[in-house]
């Protein structure tokens, strides 16, 4: 991984999610809006799924590929997840709200961030997901700027 990237402590395994997300929730909770990268099928949702109930919310996480957001948690502790992955244009995100929701104070999960680049703070938490195997991935992260 290139300059200024640190790895999460141990190969992350449906069995380690949990502990992977808890470190994951502490590097970056001074960030509010978290990009996600990974392959299609590389475990993007899972992982959103873990930080959700890492973060006490017993919401039913589920991808919002058709809905492109979806929402979790109540009053302050709220969690918008979205999924550009079907994005045509940038501006569809904007119709959305997509920058209200980014100014919001909640925490903003964001798959297929590279297709609303134009719109995203310079101030954020990023995360790259690599598949190793079937059943194991490492994971990389760093806070912006």
């Amino acid at each position: 991984m290139p300059d200024g990237w640190k790895k999460c402590k141990e190969p992350v395994t449906l069995s380690t999610l949990d502990a992977v997300a808890d470190e994951l929730l502490r590097e970056g909770n001074n960030q509010k809006v978290w990009l996600l990268q990974g392959d299609m099928g590389s475990g993007k949702t899972t992982l959103v799924k873990a930080l959700v109930k890492q973060s006490g919310i017993e919401d039913q996480v589920t991808s919002p590929t058709f809905s492109i957001v979806n929402e979790y948690g109540a009053g302050r502790n709220k969690v918008y997840h979205f999924d550009f992955y079907r994005l045509k244009r940038d501006t569809e995100a904007l119709d959305l709200g997509f920058d209200e929701y980014l100014i919001s104070g909640n925490l903003c999960l964001i798959e297929w961030s590279e297709k609303v680049a134009a719109f995203l703070p310079e101030e954020r938490f990023e995360i790259k997901i690599e598949t190793l195997n079937e059943h194991t991935r490492t994971i990389y992260f760093r806070e912006q700027p």
